[in-house]
Order: C-alpha cells, then sequence, then structure tokens
C-alpha cells in the first residue's frame, strides 16, 4: 500500500467526510480543526471564528488506487469553491475553502487544477501548507454515518465538464 494524507477545507465537515469516505481508495478519515493560532481547539472554540482554524477532514488514501489529482477534482466538485468564508448556510472562516498539503506534488497539482477553474469561475479557496491537525471531538466523527443524516450544503457537481485537463 503506498499511503499518503491531505487536508480538505469546504465548510461544515461532516458533509466532506461523508463524501471523500465513499471513494475508493480513500483508506480512512477523520475530522478536526487546521489552520489557526489556539492549541488544541474545542469546536465551541472553533464556531466563534476567532481561533482561525476551518473544519477540516484528514484524508488518508491509497496512491496505487487514487491520485492526488483524482482527489483534489472531487474537492472542487463537492463543494462551492466560489463562495468566500462560507458553504451555503454556514458563515465564518471556520467555513472557508483551503486544500492543505503535505507535500509538493500535491501543493503543485492542486494550483494548476485551481488554474484552470479560474478561467471560469473566481476561486476562493487557498492552498496552505499542513499545519498541526487537532482531532475534533468523537461526536463529530462519521457523522452522518452514525446519524443516517445526509449532507445539506455537500453534493457532487460537473465543474470540469467544459475544461481539458
Amino acid at each position: 500500500m503506498n499511503k499518503d494524507i491531505i487536508y480538505f477545507a469546504a465548510g461544515c465537515f461532516w458533509g466532506v467526510e461523508h463524501l471523500f469516505k465513499k471513494l475508493e481508495g480513500v483508506i480512512d478519515t477523520e475530522v478536526g480543526y487546521m489552520g489557526g493560532h489556539l492549541e488544541n481547539p474545542t469546536y465551541e472554540d472553533v464556531c466563534t471564528g476567532r481561533t482561525g482554524h476551518a473544519e477540516t477532514v484528514k484524508v488518508i488514501y491509497d496512491k496505487d488506487i487514487i491520485s492526488d489529482e483524482e482527489l483534489i477534482k472531487y474537492f472542487f466538485e463537492i463543494h462551492d469553491f466560489t463562495e468566500y468564508n462560507r458553504q451555503g448556510p454556514d458563515v465564518g472562516t471556520q467555513y472557508r475553502s483551503v486544500i492543505f498539503y503535505t507535500n509538493e506534488k500535491q501543493k503543485e497539482t492542486a494550483e494548476k487544477l485551481k488554474k484552470i477553474l479560474e478561467e471560469k469561475y473566481t476561486v476562493e479557496t487557498s492552498i496552505e501548507k499542513a499545519k498541526e491537525f487537532y482531532p475534533a471531538e468523537d461526536y463529530h466523527q462519521d457523522y452522518y454515518v452514525r446519524t443516517g443524516k445526509q449532507p445539506y450544503c455537500h453534493y457532487k457537481r460537473n465543474v470540469w465538464i467544459n475544461f481539458k485537463i
């Protein structure tokens, strides 16, 4: 197995995690917080919007089954990357769109795909080096699997139909 890790923030982490778990090649996911200044933040801390953290999903994947490019393309498909500091009804910096890369290949791939989308869209997604990841509380992990509910603002969109990649 050729494992790697990448982190995605795209609004509420429940829906993002739910959709990434369905991808072949994704080994595991975990929701948490990244990109802020407070050590060991809680959900309540992050919800204030004052910690600088984004609700983030850690994606562990097998590179022999799914590529960095496939994962990052999927990330852009499952949220509205044109929204600034929000996703649907969720508003605040904690809901911003970010790709937190763990290696240069992920960074280059993310930059390439973002540049392609910018030909037709305003892309509010930032691309940042991964920082300390703080796992969220247990009741946030696998939320939709445990509750039987469905994501309210995350679904797959076909954003790549008019592009040559």
